[in-house]
């Protein structure tokens, strides 16, 4: 839940333009009473009436005197704005909260409070306001959706001053407005075997020395619950204090999301197209990775790596889990087509060292680019990857056919080099799709291939559950 910054709108006499400002703020209402009034002093002067000279300047008078007391009165209204949740799913509902305070000594008039929200978001919310005294306070809400993923902005709040019959209205308009961030919509995904026997990694299994020796001990103070039998007491005489050793240290299994954004790689757009399909199923992947306790980061064709701290560039233990996946839930938000033509500079991120588990959504790949998608299965310690065909998913069933037998291939040269490769048909769901993977990736591990067993590494000792 997040908080919008509040500000004031106030109506007071230093406004450049003066009366001309309150004549213009006259409603349908007051210009057709100032006409008739006019109309009415004309015809009484040609006429000789003196009724309806007073008839007429009553009628022309009236507007005049509400703009003038409208404008002249000092109205100060604070206003804040409340987003609840100020991070939303696509095709989920978010709430707007709004807040007027009256922090004049006046009571206000007829209050219309209107937001501006993007077209997309829904229709613009308007709601009137009856008369706030002095120090009180009105709060409204509505709500907002969206189907597409993106960030957008609420705000300024205008609110909408009106004298009593209804002859002028003036506009004033808050400074401030908050962001609304549409993600990705995210399924939730089964428990299966995904991860592979990355060496060096492993949820607390595997662990580093962090001494080459007892006389090369790296101490560090006692904490309430630690084993006394660590207790060093060399170190401890040395600091007069007590000081144990830190024989291991556990290391947390790492994951890497890999999206390909390349705009030549999809075709389409809108909420079924493939592109927002691998969108959609980097950000299932990347809570589901993260709630299981994995350090995870998100990497995409250009090479850009998210969170991106630290020497090896995941969302590292001291980090919380919601504010990792925050993070790359806002990139995923506003991500679009890049302009890259292949996959070199993810291959070259990947290449610094072992990356654990691999999880990758591609879209169309040619030759060259599945041959650099194969070496990058030799840096991790397992690595599963969706094919998204966009071609299939913007044709025909039936026109489909002849562009099998190229999918098949890009398949076949994936799982010789150690993929889990999976195609994935228009409409599949995520959670099939991650079943599926879990599957193949047992089958695999059943049978003794050579090339392809090698890399699975699922259904053998050890595997960690994703």
């Amino acid at each position: 839940m997040t908080t919008a910054g509040t500000g004031q709108a106030e109506s007071d006499r230093g406004d450049k333009g003066g009366v001309r400002t309150a004549l213009a703020g006259l409603t349908t209402r007051g210009r057709s009473f100032f006409a008739a009034g006019i109309a009415a002093a004309i015809c009484a002067y040609v006429l000789g009436q003196s009724d309806l000279l007073r008839v007429g300047l009553l009628l022309a008078v009236l507007p005049l005197v509400c703009a003038t007391v409208l404008y002249r009165t000092r109205y100060r209204v604070a206003g804040s704005r409340r987003l609840s949740p100020g991070r939303v799913p696509a095709g989920s509902e978010a709430r707007v909260h709004l807040r007027m305070d009256n922090v004049s000594r006046l009571p206000t008039g007829l209050l219309m409070l209107q937001d501006r929200v993007p077209y997309v978001l829904g229709p613009r919310p308007r709601f009137v306001l009856d008369r706030v005294e002095p120090g009180g306070r009105r709060e409204v809400s509505y709500r907002v959706r969206s189907d597409l993923r993106g960030r957008y902005p609420l705000g300024p709040l205008q609110l909408r001053l009106s004298d009593p019959f209804g002859m002028c209205e003036l506009t004033r308009s808050f400074s401030t407005y908050d962001t609304l961030t549409v993600i990705p919509r995210v399924e939730e995904l089964p428990p299966v075997r995904l991860s592979g026997e990355a060496k060096g990694y492993g949820d607390g299994r595997q662990r580093s020395l962090a001494l080459a020796g007892e006389d090369d001990v790296i101490p560090r103070g006692y904490r309430y619950g630690d084993d006394l039998r660590r207790v060093h007491w060399r170190s401890t005489a040395r600091y007069g204090e007590l000081m144990v050793r830190r024989e291991e240290q556990p290391q947390r299994s790492r994951c890497t999301v890999l999206l390909d954004t390349r705009g030549i790689a999809f075709r389409g757009a809108g909420p079924d197209s493939a592109f927002e399909w691998a969108v959609s199923g980097a950000a299932s992947a990347l809570v589901h990775m993260l709630e299981r306790g994995f350090s995870v980061r998100l990497l995409t064709d250009t090479g850009n790596s998210v969170p991106g701290e630290g020497a090896d560039g995941f969302a590292g233990a001291s980090q919380e889990t919601a504010d990792a996946a925050g993070l790359m839930m806002d990139t995923l938000a506003v991500i679009d087509h890049s302009d890259g033509t292949g996959l070199s500079r993810a291959y070259d991120v990947l290449r610094g060292g072992n990356e654990g588990l691999l999880l990758a959504f591609f879209g169309n790949l040619d030759e060259e680019e599945a041959a650099v998608v194969a070496k990058m299965r030799q840096r991790s310690g397992g690595a599963v990857a969706f094919l998204l065909d966009s071609e299939d998913w913007v044709r025909e069933p039936a026109e489909a056919a002849g562009a099998l037998d190229r999918s098949g291939e890009r398949l076949r040269m994936l799982r010789e080099a150690g993929w889990t490769a999976l195609s994935v048909p228009r409409g599949a769901s995520l959670g099939e799709m991650w079943r599926q993977a879990d599957r193949e990736r047992t089958g695999i591990g059943a049978t003794s291939g050579a090339g392809v067993a090698s890399g699975a590494g699922v259904a053998g000792k050890g595997g960690e559950r994703a």
